[in-house]
């Protein structure tokens, strides 16, 4: 977990800025992330939430701004570092492996972890049987809390939807990070499903005790699970509070109903 003072942030964006082509995705926003808490982004289609995660976690470089995870300039790293950082996340759209099982899948989510050497893998070393032992009881041990176990062999492909998005939750929970990004989590999910859901998140900060940040539309589930919510408009930060704060801000009805 972080060592930092509870009271410094985890994660702090500031004057961030992203750019395509002509077109200003993201516009001069900022935001803080505490450890221990669940923050909420929320805001109409094309407001530049998942722009920000991607900024973030590198998927695309920042225009302007800087963003700093325990005290450690992202600009600086990377991509492929961001994870040996301890952020993971998931996507909109699912990102599996269909043609592999769930287990196989899960595995996937270890990837930052010392894998052993080459000749280590080659010879079949203890150390590397070790390693590998280790990496099982990992996954295992999500597959447990997200109540995986049904499904465990089971191909990709075969699974329902909803399933599909908690086994992308389950393989960013097995790179036990300290800060996850959730990018529209509920999306696709039925009531139940969604219910499910809270419950997780709550339980992924309290008995994990990871730091999460989603992106999210559905309002019960921010209403929910989230201490804090920021909304976003046309790139930049329209309102921030808590979730009953900012969901009857005017500015806030009046980007998601037009006014």
């Amino acid at each position: 977990m972080n060592s930092l003072n509870p009271l410094s942030p985890l994660l702090k964006v500031e004057n961030l800025s992203l750019t395509f082509g002509g077109v200003k995705a993201i516009a001069d926003f900022s935001l803080e992330v505490y450890p221990g808490e669940v923050l909420a982004v929320i805001g109409p289609n094309g407001a530049g939430k998942t722009s920000v995660l991607n900024a973030v976690t590198r998927v695309f470089d920042a225009s302007g701004g800087t963003i700093f995870y325990n005290n450690q300039n992202l600009a600086l790293l990377q991509r492929h570092q961001i994870a040996n950082l301890g952020i993971a996340r998931t996507f909109q759209n699912i990102e599996l492996f269909d043609s592999a099982t769930v287990l196989q899948n899960l595995l996937l989510g270890r990837h930052r972890f010392f894998q052993g050497h080459w000749w280590q893998q080659v010879l079949r070393t203890p150390f590397l049987t070790r390693l590998e032992e280790s990496a099982y009881e990992a996954v295992e041990e999500v597959i447990d809390f997200l109540d995986l176990s049904p499904w465990r062999h089971t191909l990709i492909t075969g699974l329902p939807y909803g399933v599909r998005k908690v086994v992308e939750l389950g393989r960013a929970l097995c790179a036990k990070p300290d800060l996850l990004f959730l990018d529209e989590p509920a999306s696709g999910l039925n009531p139940e499903e969604t219910r499910d859901l809270a419950f997780w998140i709550d339980d992924i900060r309290s008995e994990l005790g990871i730091t999460v940040v989603m992106v999210e539309h559905d309002m019960s589930l921010v209403s929910a699970v989230a201490d804090r919510v920021i909304c976003m408009a046309q790139g930049r930060v329209l309102a921030q509070g808590t979730p009953s704060d900012v969901q009857s801000h005017p500015a806030v009805i009046a980007a998601y109903l037009g006014a």
